[in-house]
């Protein structure tokens, strides 16, 4: 019993309330739609740490940086690799997603219906919503996209003006410290959140829910897959000319931590150990780019995002005009660095990211019962990303030759 309720055991936690709310959907339907109001709770609770969570993570992420000669040097390279890396696995996944489309053609006892409206942007209406007349209201408002750009412009600021913006920095910290104590807490509550979703989920559409669940997985993983070797593999070992048995090998020693932790941070002290020592790479450069990637190098996070997208929409029998996808792998750029490197933060992401594009959140509550077994697809890809970058940056400013040691 005190393992279970352990932090380590949480994901057991879930899958137990999963089970239980499978059960009770399927035995007492009638009180599983009843007491939705747990599961609104929790859905409440994860929107509740949208903001918060995000200002925190886009802060500490950029303004946490100290070695500013190095920033200068490869700094904007660094950022530039990660962004390409996310958009070219953003694209992968959206065209592999809509190949599969795990969440269409499904009979269920009540279809499902969603009465929103789906985020169409214009440029010009897209510019003027990202810069807000008065940035409490969007605080307010939850207007994550205005948020995550003052953020950056706030912590940019700190960061240029030195020892001086060190308060705040420190006060940010903390703040920092307190928010992801009180997203713990929120986590806990995870598998009781669970089994009320997924009790109604299968009242509510019957057995039916299972099929594009399991597809779902299944494209999430596929997708990972194709990444890494279309993404990651091809060009590091054409372009670093790496070994690729020795590559492989050292991808292998960073997974094996990545999928039982399912946390960038905790995998970083091997990250860099296998940087270094198994590939070659320059320890003052590998210092920079991987607890630099850790934050905002977040490949994982472009599978979850999009297949996440492809798959609600077709839920809800929902299309997804050619703005609104340019608009998702933009917003989902954007939140990318925000996404922090815990156990399950993907969800609050996840929920976020819907939001924004004007989706429903309910499924995530389903979601969460299977999560572990996609972030540990997501939280590997993310960290092999990292991987990659740091050999890339290092053979482009001519720091990195695999064979001269």
């Amino acid at each position: 019993m005190v393992n279970i309720m352990s932090k380590q055991a949480l994901f057991l936690r879930v899958a137990i309330g999963f089970l239980l709310g499978i059960a009770l959907g399927l035995f007492a339907p009638e009180f599983s739609i009843a007491t939705k109001v747990v599961g609104d709770i929790y859905l409440n609770l994860i929107k509740l740490m949208i903001i918060p969570i995000i200002v925190c993570a886009v802060f500490g992420g950029i303004a946490n940086i100290e070695d500013s000669n190095l920033l200068r040097r490869i700094g904007l390279r660094t950022v530039l690799l990660y962004l390409v890396l996310f958009v070219l696995s953003a694209i992968l996944s959206l065209a592999i997603a809509y190949l599969i489309r795990p969440g269409k053609g499904i009979v269920f006892t009540h279809n499902p219906v969603y009465e929103g409206d789906l985020v169409n942007p214009t440029v010009s209406s897209f510019l003027t919503n990202i810069v807000p007349s008065n940035i409490f209201a969007s605080f307010a408002e939850g207007q994550t996209l205005p948020v995550i750009l003052f953020t950056i412009a706030i912590a940019l600021a700190v960061l240029y003006i030195g020892p001086s913006g060190k308060p705040v920095l420190d006060f940010m910290n903390s703040i920092s410290k307190v928010m992801f104590k009180i997203l713990d807490w929120i986590m806990e509550l995870s598998p009781l959140g669970v089994l009320s979703l997924m009790a109604y989920s299968v009242a509510q559409y019957g057995s039916g829910i299972f099929g594009p669940l399991a597809k779902y997985i299944l494209t999430c993983w596929i997708c990972c897959l194709a990444i890494f070797i279309f993404v990651f593999l091809l060009p590091t070992v054409l372009i670093s000319k790496v070994p690729i048995k020795v590559f492989l090998k050292a991808c292998a020693k960073v997974a094996l931590v990545t999928m039982s932790t399912t946390s960038s941070a905790a995998t970083l002290p091997t990250t860099l150990q296998v940087s270094v020592d198994d590939l070659r790479a320059p320890k003052a450069i590998s210092q920079f780019t991987l607890p630099l990637g850790s934050t905002i190098n977040m490949c994982g996070g472009a599978v979850s995002f999009c297949c996440l997208a492809v798959f609600v929409s077709d839920f809800y029998a929902l299309s997804l005009g050619f703005e609104t996808i340019v608009f998702l792998i933009f917003v989902a750029t954007l939140i990318n660095m925000a996404a922090p490197g815990i156990p399950g933060g993907g969800i609050v992401l996840g929920a976020s990211f819907l939001s924004l594009i004007g989706l429903p959140i309910d499924l995530m509550g389903p979601i969460s019962g299977f999560y572990r077994l996609l972030d540990m697809a997501f939280t590997t890809i993310n960290v092999e990303g990292d991987i990659v970058a740091n050999l890339l940056i290092s053979k482009n400013v001519g720091e990195y030759d695999f064979y001269s040691k």
